[in-house]
């Protein structure tokens, strides 16, 4: 426990303190403009506290703190360690791994559009988070029916390419770099403009399109007139259906929220050169006894610090703290003035108001299909129990697959369902040790023991016992799983096996199998548990497979050993960045040399013989 004694010791000056518990780990991030009274007040009479903090001192043991040099300064610090750390006590958006981004590869010749779950300093430019996945997919659709870029991921630094375009360019869906068909002006005109349609300003690049096809026809150059005429028509068919909400042409993000049971929902209205464009909705867990203000706040602050474009303006439909440090953080972020709207009448409170009741409504509906899958899960649980015929609920059910190729990188998996939902943070993966060859038998024993072992011995990491195992297999997989129980002391937990072929349940002691009614929410359940633990040891061994193909790539380059090989892929990015990149890059990795680099080089480009 922290000893609030420490507090006279903390400054009197703007920063961000950083509380850990008792194993050194980060449980909240936050900022002041005095660390020694923002922090202070944590240990004076908690009567008023939520709940939530409540519990958050209680497991607080030490505090850090860092002096800023203004509250803007301890703003930018707090979003970028709240963003890297994910305390567990701090207002989440979520992982954003979880959320997509659209990414213009800018960094390579004729760059490619495509989705992707991280952003990286890499030279690309990106597009997001999208919480509709659907809007994302349906602008992508749009972008490649208008303007030809290319789709493949092949290395286009030498074109042309001594092979035929593909289908793409026979359906005039790409100009064929690969083949040298295209200027890389006339490619990377057609990249700015898919930039301007992402950035929102239709309007603007349909004008830029009009001046270039009568420029492109005074030139007498018709057939390039006529490909501007015709992406010019469908961006027209675009910006018919967007709605025209502002007549101050400027862009503008509309934001609201709407409380649910336990839930929030935030919803982000975009708006571009005065006309709606898209809109996003984002779900806050865990909010219950935290104040709305403070909600809106943290999501405002993550949301822009993750986002790559901040309108002109950021109209609310209710007071947020630290209007003015946000207005100047986001302005020097954009390189101009940004301004922070609590709209009190007019058509921006309109606006808000429209925004709110989308809020209210889609909250409405989450919490509908919530209850809806509630009830199904439920459902699933008790006939579950009744068909299996167990003594209670099976809420946890822990289920596992072995993946191999020809008994080499064999693996196993261990996922875990809880009221029939996934629980990933408990999942586990498994190298196989003892066995050789591809016994999925003995794979299989071996991995329950090691499960179930590590949970008699202690391990915080399998403490939990499932009410309910479930085995990817018939009898031979069941028999093994069993036997390992048994040499525990385990055999009372539960245990089948599912057969894929006809979607058979065996239980140890019954010759004829379960056979689950073809629509039942029980016969879905052990599907679902049973593929995502064939889906989770799949991907387990093709990543070491990978890993070992890798690993036998640069082995096989003399004077690379497994320093620089591992230096090399931290630095390039993995195997693509060292094929494409120059000696001279290849030198500059710490622990390699001009003679190493040339070999790299060489192996990766080295021509077969004619």
């Amino acid at each position: 426990m922290f000893n609030p004694d420490r507090l006279a010791d903390f400054p009197d000056k703007p920063g961000v303190y950083i509380m850990k518990d008792k194993r050194n780990k980060i449980i909240y991030v936050g900022k002041a403009v005095s660390l020694k009274n923002r922090v202070k007040s944590y240990f004076q009479s908690q009567k008023n506290l939520p709940i939530k903090v409540v519990s958050m001192v209680s497991n607080v043991e030490d505090i850090e703190y860092i002096v800023t040099d203004s509250e803007v300064e301890a703003l930018i610090l707090e979003c970028n360690l709240i963003k890297f750390h994910k305390p567990k006590y701090n207002i989440l958006l979520r992982d954003d791994k979880q959320y997509p981004y659209i990414r213009i590869s800018l960094y390579e010749p004729f760059p490619r559009i495509e989705i992707v779950r991280t952003v990286k300093r890499d030279g690309a430019r990106y597009f997001g988070p999208y919480a509709d996945v659907g809007a994302m997919r349906e602008a992508i659709d749009v972008i490649k029916k208008i303007f030809p870029i290319r789709s493949c991921k092949k290395d286009l630094s030498q074109v042309p390419l001594d092979e035929r375009p593909c289908l793409n360019y026979h359906i005039k869906r790409c100009m064929a770099p690969c083949q040298g068909w295209v200027r890389e002006d006339e490619y990377n005109e057609m990249i700015n403009n898919i930039i301007l349609f992402l950035e929102g300003k239709r309007e603007t690049l349909v004008k830029q399109l009009k001046e270039r096809m009568h420029e492109a026809a005074e030139n007498l150059d018709f057939e390039r007139a006529a490909v501007l005429r015709n992406q010019i028509l469908a961006l027209e068919k675009v910006l018919e259906k967007q709605r025209v909400v502002s007549t101050d042409m400027i862009d503008q993000d509309i934001i609201a929220m709407a409380r649910g049971s336990g839930n929030v929902c935030i919803q982000v209205f975009y708006v571009r050169e005065g006309k709606l464009i898209s809109r996003e909705p984002f779900i806050l867990n865990d909010t219950d006894d935290i104040d709305r203000r403070e909600i809106l706040t943290s999501f405002v602050k993550q949301f822009y610090n993750n986002s790559n474009f901040i309108p002109k303006e950021i109209i609310l439909d209710e007071d947020i703290d630290d209007i003015d440090i946000i207005e100047e953080w986001l302005s020097r972020k954009k390189g101009s003035k940004v301004s922070v709207i609590i709209p009190k009448r007019g058509k921006k409170k309109e606006l808000a108001q429209m925004v709110a009741e989308n809020a209210i409504a889609y909250m409405e509906q989450m919490e509908s299909k919530e209850d809806r899958e509630k009830l199904r899960n439920k459902q699933a649980l008790e006939e579950l129990k009744e068909h299996l015929g167990l003594e209670t609920l099976p809420y946890r059910i822990e289920g596992f697959d072995i993946s191999n190729t020809q008994g080499t990188e064999s693996v196993a998996s261990m996922v875990v369902f809880e009221g029939a939902q996934p629980k990933k943070e408990d999942y586990r993966k498994f190298k196989i040790r003892t066995v050789e060859g591809p016994n999925d038998f003995e794979s299989m024993r071996e991995v329950i023991f090691r499960r179930f072992k590590r949970a008699l011995s202690g391990d915080e990491k399998f403490q939990k016992l499932p009410d309910l195992l479930l085995i990817d297999g018939g009898k031979g997989q069941l028999k093994y799983a069993r036997d390992a129980l048994r040499e525990l002391g385990l055999s009372h937990i539960p245990t089948i096996g599912l057969a894929k072929e006809f979607e058979h349940i065996f239980v140890e002691g019954q010759e004829d199998p379960i056979v689950l009614p073809e629509n039942s929410e029980a016969l879905y359940l052990v599907q679902r548990v049973r593929d995502e633990a064939h889906r989770f040891a799949l991907s387990f061994h093709t990543s070491l497979r990978s890993k070992r193909n890798l690993r036998s790539v640069l082995d096989d380059i003399p004077g690379i050993g497994k320093a620089r090989r591992l230096a090399l892929l931290k630095a390039l990015g993995g195997l693509e960045g060292i094929r494409k990149a120059s000696i001279e890059e290849l030198a500059a990795v710490p622990g390699m040399n001009k003679k190493a680099a040339e070999a790299v080089y060489e192996h990766f480009h080295k021509k077969s013989p004619v």
